[in-house]
C-alpha cells in the first residue's frame, strides 16, 4: 500500500513551511495529518487514539510557537504522532516502532524539536518548568509549553510540579488535554472536578461574557489589567467554586476550550503568548477523532494493530490450534479463581485494567480489585495499608512502572515485612515500545531488598501456583512475581479448562527444580527464558552436546542445595534471564560460587549493560543473544573450549 500525505501536508517539512499557510488552510491540514495518521497505523501498527484526538492541537502549537526555539513537551508520547509527521519525520514515519526506526515516542537523540523523551507519564510539566527557568536564569525569551492528559495529571508530579510553578514566576503554558481517557477510562475525583468544570453551562457562559465585556473596558489607571483579572476570578469563584484548584496553585485558570476548533486555538496560543508566567490552558478533545470507530471505543483503539482502516476490522492471527493464553489473562482469570475462594484477596493496579488483565476482576468483584490511577507510588502504599489489616493484595504494576514506586516498596512495605504480592507485568523485552518500557532492571532492584521474595515462572502453570502460594497464610512477606507480556507456552491451559486440568498445587519458597541431567554444562535458566533454553538443548543434541537445565526459579531466596549440586557436578554454567546481566540472576550465581568457594566458568546471557531499542520481541531477544538461536551458540562455544581442554590435556 501507498502511504501518500496529503496535497498539503506532502509540502510541510517542518514547522516553518507550516506558518507558511493562511489560517483557513490550516483547517485541510489537519484533514490530511489525521487521513495520513489512519494510513500508517492501519498497516503498520501503533498508538492511535491519542495522537488523532490531538491533531489540531499539534498544529496550532507548531504554527504560533517558534518551534524548536520554544520548548513543546509531550507528556507520555502516545499523542505525538502528528508532532513527528510535522518536524521532518513525515516520510520516515512508517518505520515508527519498527526494528531500527524511528521510535513511537519523543526522543532527544531522534530531532531537536523532541526537547524531552518521555515514555512514562506526568513528567511533561516538571520538565517545562526547568527548561523555563533555566530561560529565565539566561535571560533567554523562550517559551515553554507542556501537554498533559487528564489521566496523566492524576500522577503526585505533575501536581508536584504545578505546586512549584506557581511560585517559580517562569514563563511557561500547561495544556491540559481533557478527555476522560487514558488508555482506559480515568478514575478518581480530579476526573469528577473536570467533568464539573467543562459541563457547568453557568459558569462557561458568564465567563465568556465577562471577558467580552472586558474587552470592551479601557485599560487605564482606573481599570488595571489587574482589576480585571480579579474580577474575573471573582465571577469563577462566584459560579463555581469549584474551579478554583489550578487558580489556588497560583496557575492562571483558561477555558474549557474546543480543542478540535483550530481557529480558536490558534487565537487563545496567540493571546495566551502575551501573557506572562505559569499559565494552564484546559481543552477539550476526543480520544480517536475523526475515526468513528476509535471514538466510540477508546480503550480497544488506543493501539488497536493493525486494521482495514475502510471497515475497521481488526487484522488478528490466525492458527490451525489452539494457541497458549497470555500471562496477563492468566493472571487476571486466576485472580478471579483465587478471590473467590479467599475473601481477603484484593487487586490493585494503577491505570492498566485492560493491560494488566485485572479488569476482568474488576467487572466480577468490582468491590475487591480497583484502578487507582496513574499513581504507582499510591497503589504500593494503599496495598500496604490494607495488607497490615489482614488483607492479601495483589499489587499489579508493569515492571518499568515499578521503578516509579521504588521507595515505597522497601520503606512501605519491606521494612515493615507486610505481605504484598507484586505481580510484576511486562518484565523482559516488550518490544515496539522500546527502553521506556522494557523490564529489565527489576531483578536487580528487587533481588537486593531485604525481606524480599523473587520469583519468575517459566510457564503459566508455574504463575498460577506462585499466585496461589503467595496468598496462603504462611507467606508472611512480600514477593515479586515477574512475567513477560504475551503468550505463554502451553495450549492445553484454556480458561475455561485451567482449573480443572491444571489444580493449584503450593510452591516451597525458595525451591528450584532440575529439569534434565547433562554432561560438562548446566544451563542455570530463571522465567519464561527458560523455554528457550530447552529449546536450544534439543538443537545441539545432535551435535553431541548434552546440557544438564536447571530452573532456579527464584533469584531471592536461591536454592542454595540445586546450586551445591550444579557446582559441585558442572564445570562450565551458563544462566539465562531476561534482565540485566548487571546485579540480576546471573550475578546472584556468581556471588553464591563466590561465597562458597567454587571455581567455574560462568557465561550470563541476559539484557545487556545498555539500553537495547525498539522492535518485536523476537528480534530483539535474537539481537541480544537470548533466544533459543542464541543459547544454543553459547552452548557451542563453551563446548568447543571442552574438546579444546582435552586435547590440550
Amino acid at each position: 500500500m501507498e502511504l501518500t500525505p496529503g496535497t498539503l501536508l506532502k509540502t510541510i517539512n517542518n514547522p516553518a513551511d507550516l506558518k507558511k499557510l493562511s489560517r483557513e488552510q490550516l483547517h485541510q491540514v489537519c484533514d490530511e495529518l489525521r487521513q495520513y495518521i489512519v494510513d500508517v497505523v492501519s498497516v503498520n501498527g501503533g498508538h492511535f487514539g491519542a495522537s488523532l484526538g490531538v491533531v489540531e492541537l499539534s498544529v496550532a502549537l507548531h504554527y504560533v510557537y517558534n518551534t524548536p526555539y520554544d520548548q513543546l513537551v509531550w507528556d507520555v508520547g502516545h499523542q505525538a504522532y502528528g508532532h513527528k509527521i510535522l518536524t521532518g519525520r513525515r516520510d520516515i514515519f512508517p518505520t515508527n516502532r519498527k526494528y531500527k526506526g524511528i521510535s513511537g515516542f519523543p526522543k532527544r537523540s531522534e530531532s531537536e524539536y523532541d526537547t524531552f523523551g518521555v515514555g512514562h507519564s506526568s513528567t511533561s510539566i516538571s520538565a517545562a518548568l526547568g527548561m523555563a527557568m533555566a530561560a529565565k536564569y539566561k535571560g533567554e525569551n523562550r517559551k515553554s509549553i507542556a501537554v498533559i492528559g487528564d489521566g496523566a495529571m492524576t500522577a503526585g508530579l505533575a501536581f508536584e510540579a504545578m505546586n512549584h510553578a506557581g511560585v517559580a514566576d517562569a514563563d511557561m503554558l500547561v495544556i491540559l488535554n481533557d478527555n476522560c481517557m487514558s488508555i482506559d477510562p480515568n478514575v478518581g475525583a480530579l476526573k469528577e472536578y473536570l467533568t464539573d468544570i467543562t459541563t457547568s453551562q453557568t459558569y462557561n457562559k458568564v465567563k465568556d461574557e465577562v471577558w467580552n465585556l472586558l474587552g470592551k473596558l479601557p485599560v487605564g489607571k482606573k481599570f488595571s489589567r489587574n482589576m480585571a483579572h480579579k474580577l474575573t476570578e471573582g465571577v469563577k469563584g462566584m459560579v463555581n467554586s469549584r474551579a478554583n484548584l489550578f487558580e489556588s496553585l497560583k496557575m492562571r485558570y483558561f477555558g474549557p476550550i474546543d480543542g478540535h476548533n483550530i481557529t480558536k486555538l490558534v487565537d487563545t496560543l496567540q493571546d495566551l503568548k502575551n501573557i506572562p508566567g505559569p499559565k494552564l490552558l484546559h481543552i477539550i478533545t476526543v480520544k480517536g477523532k475523526g475515526y468513528d470507530l476509535a471514538e466510540k471505543d477508546q480503550t480497544l483503539w488506543h493501539a488497536p494493530g493493525l486494521f482495514d482502516k475502510v471497515t475497521g476490522v481488526i487484522q488478528k492471527k490466525k492458527y490451525d490450534l489452539p494457541q497458549p493464553m497470555k500471562y496477563q489473562d492468566v493472571f487476571g482469570y486466576t485472580m478471579i479463581e483465587l478471590a473467590e475462594k479467599n475473601e481477603k484477596i484484593f487487586g490493585i493496579t494503577p491505570a492498566m485494567p485492560s493491560g494488566s488483565s485485572l479488569k476482568y476482576m474488576m467487572e466480577k468483584m468490582p468491590h475487591r480489585a480497583f484502578d487507582v490511577g496513574i499513581a504507582e507510588q499510591h497503589a504500593v502504599t494503599v496495598s500496604a495499608g490494607m495488607a497490615t489489616q489482614g488483607m492479601k493484595v495483589f499489587c499489579n504494576i508493569y515492571s518499568s512502572f515499578m521503578q516509579r514506586a521504588y521507595d515505597m516498596v522497601v520503606h512501605d512495605v519491606a521494612i515493615q515485612k507486610l505481605p504484598v504480592v507484586f505481580c510484576l507485568d511486562r518484565a523482559g523485552l516488550v518490544g515496539e515500545d522500546g527502553p521506556t518500557h522494557h523490564g529489565c532492571y527489576d531483578i536487580a532492584y528487587m533481588r537486593c531488598i531485604p525481606n524480599m521474595v523473587v520469583f519468575a515462572p517459566m510457564n503459566e502453570r508455574e504463575l498460577r501456583n506462585i499466585m496461589y502460594t503467595a496468598q496462603l497464610d504462611t507467606m508472611q512477606i512480600p514477593i515479586a512475581i515477574r512475567y513477560p507480556r504475551g503468550e505463554g507456552v502451553i495450549a492445553e491451559l484454556q480458561k475455561d479448562t485451567m482449573a480443572e486440568k491444571y489444580p493449584f498445587e503450593e510452591i516451597e519458597i525458595g525451591k528450584g527444580r532440575k529439569l534434565k541431567d547433562g554432561q560438562d554444562i548446566a544451563i542455570l535458566s530463571f522465567g519464561h527464558p527458560g523455554n528457550f533454553a530447552a529449546t536450544a538443548i534439543r538443537d545441539v543434541k545432535t551435535e553431541g552436546i548434552n546440557p544438564a537445565h536447571y530452573d532456579i526459579r527464584f533469584a531471592k531466596p536461591l536454592d542454595e542445595a540445586l546450586l551445591h549440586e550444579v557446582f559441585k557436578t558442572y564445570s562450565k554454567i551458563i544462566t539465562v534471564e531476561d534482565g540485566t546481566v548487571v546485579g540480576g540472576f546471573g550475578s546472584a550465581v556468581l556471588e553464591f560460587m563466590n561465597e562458597h568457594g567454587y571455581k567455574a566458568e560462568v557465561k550470563i546471557l541476559g539484557i545487556p549493560d545498555r539500553l537495547v531499542e525498539h522492535g518485536s520481541p523476537k528480534q530483539l531477544y535474537d539481537e541480544i543473544g537470548i533466544d533459543a538461536n542464541g543459547i544454543a551458540v553459547a552452548l557451542r562455544e563453551m563446548a568447543k573450549v571442552s574438546v579444546n581442554d582435552l586435547i590440550k590435556a
